[in-house]
């Protein structure tokens, strides 16, 4: 069974979506990840009730992420 961080691997140069402890989402391409599972995107978004704002390059704490989806597919094979 693959562990997270390999799973993370596979996701590289994909769209994600992340689902963040306080109700925001944040979605962008995802550009790396460590050992926290702090996340780096490129070309994000953040995307509350009330507005949708653009934000370029973010670091994500691992710590305030609670899910994370890939819309546009599934992770290449390695």
């Amino acid at each position: 069974m693959p562990t997270p961080t390999e799973l993370l691997d596979r996701l590289l140069q994909q769209r994600v979506e992340l689902h963040l402890k306080d109700q925001r989402v944040v979605s962008g391409r995802l550009l790396g990840s460590d050992l926290h599972m702090n996340l780096v995107l490129d070309d994000a978004e953040e995307r509350t009730a009330e507005l949708t704002r653009r934000l370029g390059r973010v670091v994500v704490r691992g710590s305030t992420v609670v899910s994370l989806d890939a819309p546009t597919g599934t992770p290449k094979p390695r």
